[in-house]
């Protein structure tokens, strides 16, 4: 008797292979993705399956990014498995993905904006720290406009995922601490702390903001996440990665960036500061929606009016 391999099931298989970081809360914005995905296209969930890997970034939690290979530590694992067709698309948090990118990637899709802000944990306010507070935070933005604010306090270096930064604030490794209420709210933790006022306390580029990429040849995946693209975040954040990209920002520049608006014209106002915050440049510029050229313009702008102190940390003013 002759046997024949079966033919595999193909109705079984799944319709998209999206890649993640294994972090809870990379987990938590690729369900998001898996769950609108769906939704536009009337699939079960198990027509997406979500295809977990580690990121060194996520390896590495002694060191501040910027010592250790900056926002490519989060991207280069994704990237190859997408180059390897081992993954159809990569879920990403949008202020973790290099300004400048392959041109073998395609942004799909841009989820709806989250809530922009930083969340102070430990005080009710930046005024309300005690005297001499010890803050915990690695991210250069956020140590610059604390000092810039309150040059009294101390900066301790703090790494690692939003519950590990918890737990060390709860150690009292410091007194207060920063993070992003987007990320805390994915995460179920949006009571945690007080968030603070955007118009004051300026946010990173692209926070709060979700993308998918996918490989630039691959139309029918493409078409399947421009169902989910939100026009409006998008302006948004192309605006913030194209002001990012004009000022030659880095993960050691110390930029906060604001949208305003986006349904036909976006206002953009901008902070740059030296790395100890004593010096500052603000501007702010208003343009239609998907003009890249102006927020480019806008860093040229601010890069001349900023001191040595700034304009050393931004390729563009170099």
């Amino acid at each position: 008797m002759r046997f024949r391999a079966s033919a595999p099931d193909m109705d079984n298989r799944p319709k998209l292979k999206l890649g993640t970081r294994r972090s809870p809360l990379a987990l938590a914005q690729a369900y998001e993705a898996r769950a609108r995905l769906c939704a536009a296209h009337g699939w079960d969930e198990s027509e997406v399956e979500l295809v977990p890997v580690v990121a060194t970034g996520d390896k590495v939690q002694d060191r501040p990014l910027a010592e250790i290979g900056g926002k490519a530590l989060w991207t280069k694992e994704l990237d190859q498995w997408l180059a390897e067709r081992r993954i159809d698309a990569a879920v990403h948090s949008m202020k973790d993905v290099e300004t400048i990118r392959p041109g073998e990637l395609a942004l799909g899709a841009v989820l709806p904006r989250a809530d922009v802000r930083d969340v102070l944990v430990g005080a009710d306010s930046i005024a309300g720290l005690p005297e001499g507070a010890r803050v915990g935070t690695s991210a250069p933005r956020r140590a610059a406009q604390l000092l810039n604010a309150r040059p009294d306090c101390t900066i301790v270096p703090f790494r690692g995922n939003v519950a590990t930064r918890l737990a060390k604030l709860e150690a009292g490794e410091a007194d207060a601490t920063l993070l992003a209420a987007a990320g805390l709210a994915r995460l179920g933790e949006g009571s945690v702390g007080t968030p603070l006022d955007p118009l004051r306390w300026l946010p990173a580029p692209a926070q709060g903001a979700i993308g998918i990429e996918c490989r630039t040849s691959d139309f029918s995946t493409r078409e399947l996440l421009a169902a989910i693209d939100h026009l409006s975040t998008r302006a948004q954040v192309m605006a913030e990665r194209a002001l990012l990209a004009g000022l030659g920002g880095t993960c050691h520049s110390p930029i906060a960036v604001l949208s305003i608006g986006a349904e036909g014209a976006i206002t953009l106002r901008a902070a740059l500061f030296s790395a100890d915050g004593r010096e500052r440049t603000d501007g702010e510029e208003s343009f239609l929606a998907g003009d890249i050229e102006a927020p480019r313009m806008l860093a040229v702008e601010l890069l001349s009016r900023a001191t040595p102190a700034i304009a050393a940390l931004f390729a563009g003013g170099g």
